[in-house]
């Protein structure tokens, strides 16, 4: 049978267009595109998975610690005492420093109350977090007593500052001597840096810390209904990328203290702003059609940039249920929003930090630990041609997260 010429020369055309496309796809890159443009190359192989470079989520990783058990006969009578302050950032941290005083010292944990930045800003622990899972959750670890006691007083009650990642050898040099010469402590945990780093070899109390750090803290009921009903909200808004959605922790009061705002070319630095966000997210493969959870309470001006490019973008205030607001958004304290901000952004498909610091680095530990390991940092590349895996927190590439020393 002869061959018609025509059919050859097709084929070759056909394979010189897939030959073609390859090598587009091979050398992608978006730098000369304007931010609006739908048909980058990027968003054209991307939108046939989900309309954006959606990644499943990974298994929740198990706990590796072993819990360790108290001997009676190894209690004191002394208390250790503490507040957890300036959000659930900080409160994992004060958890994990203050559990491990208590049990080197073999001391009595007094459940702590929560304290805002405001004077008199002060919150019952059940309040934000549930009493009787964290008081379950210390069985065997440490004695736990819901209340001070009378007898204890500012009179003797010495106020010792920790570091947070306390070790026992601190505690054994600064603590222990004033816990013996006092009998009870007050505890007021500082941040010398941020110091999240994976321990090289496994130890007693990394496990205390592990165990402290990951599994003390639940929200109480109502808590959590708010952050699962905005959730739910933020799922239903985002029917064309299959229930998925950003969290960004992008604080206008911030930026502006940090001097992010404003529209600058993405470079190393501790903060972006909105547009730059809203660059960095097309840039990635992210349409005009995904939807943003911001950790801004409130809408601002200064977000309309951000929102020209991602319509869907939405503040705790448009998506939070009404019969809530006045409790959880219109009260003069901050605590509540920043713990469903916490958890929003631990819960989210994908988690973008705009601002470095204790959120991003807790909020990462909590979505490692969960397997949600899409956790993308803006920052300049170099070259034209970066892909998104580039972008992954190096918590995540690296696996230097202090999560990966407790969970297998």
């Amino acid at each position: 049978m002869g061959v018609d010429p025509r059919q050859m020369v097709a084929g070759v055309l056909t394979v010189t267009m897939f030959v073609m496309l390859g090598n587009m796809i091979k050398n992608d890159h978006f730098d000369s595109l304007p931010v609006d443009s739908d048909t980058s190359i990027h968003s054209i192989s991307k939108q046939s998975i989900g309309n954006g470079p959606w990644k499943q989520d990974g298994e929740s990783l198990k706990p590796c610690w072993t819990k360790p058990v108290l001997q009676e006969a190894d209690q004191s009578q002394g208390f250790v005492t503490f507040s957890l302050t300036n959000g659930p950032e900080y409160h994992v941290s004060q958890i994990a420093d203050a559990v491990i005083v208590a049990r080197y010292l073999r001391a009595i944990l007094v459940i702590p109350d929560i304290r805002g930045s405001k004077p008199g800003d002060k919150r019952n622990f059940d309040d934000i977090y549930d009493v009787e899972h964290f008081v379950r959750s210390l069985d065997g670890v440490v004695k736990v007593a819901s209340t001070q006691p009378t007898e204890v007083s500012a009179r003797n009650l010495a106020v010792v500052k920790v570091p947070n990642r306390v070790s026992e050898d601190y505690v054994a040099e600064n603590i222990e001597p004033v816990f013996k010469s006092k009998g009870n402590i007050r505890l007021t945990t500082y941040f010398p840096s941020v110091n999240m780093k994976k321990m090289k070899e496994k130890s007693n109390i990394e496990s205390i810390a592990c165990m402290a750090m990951f599994e003390t803290l639940e929200l109480q009921p109502e808590v959590n209904e708010v952050v699962e009903s905005m959730v739910e909200r933020l799922r239903t808004l985002s029917a064309k990328s299959k229930g998925q959605f950003i969290a960004v922790d992008l604080r206008v009061d911030i930026l502006e203290r940090k001097s992010c705002q404003g529209n600058s070319a993405l470079k190393s630095k501790s903060c972006y702003g909105p547009e730059e966000i809203g660059v960095f997210l097309r840039k990635v493969g992210f349409n005009t059609d995904t939807t943003l959870y911001l950790t801004q309470s409130r809408w601002d001006s200064s977000l309309d940039a951000l929102k020209n490019l991602f319509p869907k973008t939405y503040t705790k205030e448009s998506i939070m249920p009404i019969d809530k607001k006045a409790k959880f958004l219109d009260s003069e304290s901050t605590e509540l929003e920043k713990v469903i901000d916490f958890y929003m952004c631990s819960e989210s498909d994908v988690f973008v930090p705009a601002i470095s610091g204790l959120f991003y680095a807790n909020v990462a530990g909590k979505r490692i630990a969960s397997g949600k390991t899409q956790i993308l940092v803006p920052a300049d590349i170099p070259g034209s041609s970066a892909a998104l895996t580039d972008y992954i927190s190096h918590y995540v590439t690296k696996k230097n997260h202090f999560s990966y020393s407790c969970f297998c």
